[in-house]
């Protein structure tokens, strides 16, 4: 079987590889992944978007491999779309336009039920199978879209939980998120607030980066500890302060204690939080509401993310409730989902 597929963020490769190992022999992949999982189209680094400035500069760009990955389509038995929905929505209308028997998976859907709730109809109009990774998703599409909760990828990667916590915090970890603007902005208050916290600190870098980047983007470390592993860092640390993103929801279910930060640029959370009407930012704040269980941890955004404020939430916080509400937010979630999505592949 030939599949097409469109994986454009580090994340979506890394569910990707879990994917693969379940599909065995006989699948070839082409299209846009990392280059350790066949031979794709382009360098998977070359799509580094930084914010809505960066990515209307990148726009020729982009258009330039959906026609590529259009073309690829035509000697393609099933296309597997993988999050980043400014991309693959659009590739995926022109796909059914052109070959409208063509089968087309969507796994890690745009979150529609957040923002831009239109695009639901059009998902259901145009992909054949919807792989949701959120449990409360399908009740927000219509009873004839092929829609299926599969599990979550995070389950697959996370090997380890914690059962029990330590009676003192003597290890924080630090994770300022991967974008450019995310990390300038925290790493000036994430250097303060561990001089005021008498512990152990280690600083969460995304294994990617070049060394020039790293010196770039954090510039003097040396108050802290270097990883590039967040699963075993997090799991290994007593509490976090993490930037709004998967990674919190990583915490979240390791049942690592953390406080959520995210400073965005002023344009693009004026633009966001008017698009999007939700209560919290969290994933796991999100799937904890959508239980009826209030919130799991702390939020911070943009100008309420001082020292003040971190430090307040860390010495106030509840961490055995925390522990307590990990364990439901991951029976919640079930299990992994890589397993169920090749099987949707193959059938």
């Amino acid at each position: 079987m030939k599949l097409l597929v469109s994986a454009l963020e580090h994340s979506a490769n890394i569910h990707l590889q879990s994917v693969k190992e379940h599909l065995g022999d006989g699948v070839e992949f082409m299209g846009i992944f990392n280059k350790e999982l066949g031979n794709p189209l382009i360098d998977m680094r070359s799509l580094a978007i930084m914010g809505i400035v960066d990515a209307i500069k990148k726009l020729p760009f982009f258009l330039k491999l959906s026609r590529e990955m259009l073309a690829l389509a035509k000697d393609a038995d099933k296309i597997l779309l993988i999050d980043s929905s400014g991309f693959n929505l659009p590739l995926a209308k022109k796909i059914k336009k052109a070959y409208p028997e063509k089968e087309i998976l969507y796994y890690i859907l745009p979150q529609a039920w957040a923002w831009k709730k239109k695009r639901i109809g059009v998902l259901t109009k145009t992909i054949d199978t919807l792989a949701s990774i959120l449990p409360f998703e399908a009740s927000y599409y219509p009873k004839e879209a092929n829609i299926e909760y599969v599990g979550h990828p995070l389950l697959d990667q996370i090997k380890e939980f914690k059962i029990s916590l330590s009676q003192e915090i003597k290890h924080i970890a630090f994770m300022p998120g991967s974008r450019r603007v995310e990390i300038t902005k925290l790493m000036p208050i994430y250097k303060e607030l561990v001089t005021k916290l008498a512990c152990k600190a280690t600083l969460i870098i995304p294994p990617h980066f070049s060394d020039k980047e790293v010196k770039e983007l954090y510039g003097d470390t040396s108050a802290f500890e270097i990883s590039h592993t967040p699963h075993k860092t997090l799991y290994k640390s007593d509490f976090a302060f993490i930037c709004s993103g998967t990674a919190t929801l990583e915490a979240a279910l390791i049942g690592t204690p953390f406080v959520l930060n995210y400073i965005a640029k002023s344009l693009d959370y004026f633009i966001g939080s008017r698009l999007v009407k939700l209560s919290h930012v969290g994933l796991a704040n999100i799937m904890f509401e959508k239980m009826g269980k209030g919130i799991l941890h702390p939020e911070y955004l943009q100008d309420t993310v001082t020292v003040e404020n971190l430090q307040q939430a860390y010495e106030s916080y509840n961490r055995e409730k925390f522990l307590g509400n990990s364990k439901l937010l991951r029976e919640y979630l079930k299990h992994g989902s890589a397993q169920r999505v090749a099987q949707l592949i193959k059938e």
